[in-house]
């Protein structure tokens, strides 16, 4: 995929345009083997999860780039990847220029002092047995930087920075709430002086008020220390508040990199533009104009052609010789799916022609997937009404094309690529200027202030 970066600084400065990232990320792959059997791996038949599939992104000193999505899409795999925590199976990532995909582990030990990463789940993630002394203290041992009392007082200093007592240092993790464990957790990250964090879902675990003062602690780390990070979560109205820029994932690959402000004035991707419409607005009288995705995430052992998105989406591109409503032509598309698939439920369709529902097997088969008894394109009517007719017969005849290229389009047949629009970047072929639909509008949406709460001040509470 081809990388950009947008010219703003996170200090609001513009970025020279030599100026190199601090990380860069290049076709980043890591697949994992699925478990099928001892029979399947004697016969050789191997599958794959493909968690993270080709993704690009680059990270500049100081930046927060948010990375959000839904669960499973490779979030954390990309974070723990890029650390070399797990081994990629593909691609390359870049630190200060260098390669740091295949170092020796003595290089590699090295670098962990320049890279570190606070876990989601803090309670997990800190041996209970050890005193918050040693916790902190660990990184320092492995990696020689302090010794005897300067030791002491670094992790004092540390609990001290994060917003704790230095008298805590010989405490059990057990003697924490969750939030004073999360700035356990940050405190053993800062303990090598690293440049880049990962932050994985630090706050997904913590309640609300206990989440401001965790967001607002990385925030002033960041000021203070200059530090750079990749804040990982689910929740894109908290990435807003914390990010310079945001990237979308879905299935292992990117949708859309943008600014907060260009992410959401207006969304770009339909993915993105679903999980916007999902954030619950402080209002009573609010309305949701909430975008419903039907069906459910693909397998990421065998996902679709195309963009991978197109079996949820809600504006994939028609054939060029057909001319259908949008919701008639989604609904057309799932059935067209499921008879290409062998799985259309013949059962359902005499169901329903049993109880009086349907006249014919046909007509069942329609209803069942919302599809209009007549399309208002002949063309597709006729091609649909023989592929139905196909998939209910007891002995079907071979048919002579394969209904998915009767129905084809560029989302469902070709890979789109990350590229650069009117305000990010996107993959989508919603924006291909080579395609006649390219470039639709889309409602602008009103910019919220990520970088305050309502009342324009920042979030105060206790652990």
């Amino acid at each position: 995929m081809t990388t950009a970066h947008d010219g703003a600084r996170p200090d609001g400065g513009e970025r020279r345009p030599d100026e190199e990232p601090l990380l860069r990320v290049e076709n980043l792959q890591k697949y994992y083997e699925s478990d099928n059997g001892f029979l399947d791996r004697l016969l050789g038949s191997r599958q794959y999860v493909k968690a993270v599939d080709g993704v690009s992104f680059e990270i500049y000193e100081g930046e927060t780039l948010g990375l959000v999505g839904e669960s499973g899409c490779g979030k954390s795999t990309v974070g723990r990847t890029l650390l070399q925590l797990v081994e990629p199976t593909g691609g390359t990532v870049y630190y200060r220029g260098r390669d740091i995909t295949d170092l020796p582990d003595d290089e590699l030990r090295d670098l962990r002092t320049e890279m570190q990463i606070v876990f989601q789940n803090p309670q997990s993630s800190l041996n209970p047995r050890l005193t918050i002394n040693d916790i902190i203290g660990e990184a320092l041992d492995v990696h020689g930087l302090a010794q005897g009392t300067t030791r002491d007082e670094r992790i004092k200093e540390l609990l001290e920075r994060v917003g704790l007592s230095a008298s805590h240092a010989n405490r059990y993790p057990n003697e924490f709430s969750g939030g004073q464990l999360q700035r356990i957790g940050i405190a053993r990250a800062l303990a090598v002086e690293p440049d880049f964090v990962v932050c994985d879902e630090p706050v997904s675990a913590l309640d609300v008020s206990v989440q401001a003062q965790i967001l607002n602690l990385l925030d002033d780390l960041q000021d203070d220390l200059g530090l750079s990070y990749l804040f990982i979560a689910h929740d894109l109205s908290v990435v807003e508040h914390v990010s310079d820029r945001v990237a979308v994932m879905y299935l292992g690959e990117m949708a859309e990199i943008a600014t907060p402000q260009e992410l959401f004035t207006p969304p770009q991707h339909p993915y993105t533009e679903a999980l916007l419409s999902a954030i619950p607005e402080p209002d009573p009288g609010w309305e949701a104009d909430r975008i419903i995705l039907e069906g459910s995430v693909p397998s990421p052992i065998s996902p679709p052609s195309g963009c991978k998105f197109h079996t949820r989406c809600p504006r994939v591109i028609q054939p060029d010789a057909f001319e259908l409503e949008q919701t008639e032509w989604r609904a057309v598309l799932d059935l067209v799916e499921e008879i290409a698939a062998g799985a259309v439920s013949v059962e359902t369709a005499e169901a329903l022609v049993a109880a009086g529902d349907a006249p014919d097997l046909p007509t069942a088969v329609r209803a069942d997937h919302d599809v209009p008894e007549t399309l208002s394109d002949p063309e597709a009517e006729a091609a649909l009404a023989s592929a139905v007719e196909a998939a209910v017969s007891a002995a079907p005849d071979p048919p002579e094309t394969d209904v998915r290229e009767t129905f084809a389009s560029p989302c469902t047949t070709d890979d789109p690529t990350l590229r650069e629009i009117d305000g990010g970047r996107a993959a989508c072929h919603l924006f291909d200027p080579a395609h006649p639909d390219a470039s639709p509008a889309v409602a602008p949406r009103q910019v919220v202030d990520g970088s305050s709460g309502p009342d324009g001040s920042r979030a105060e509470s206790d652990d």
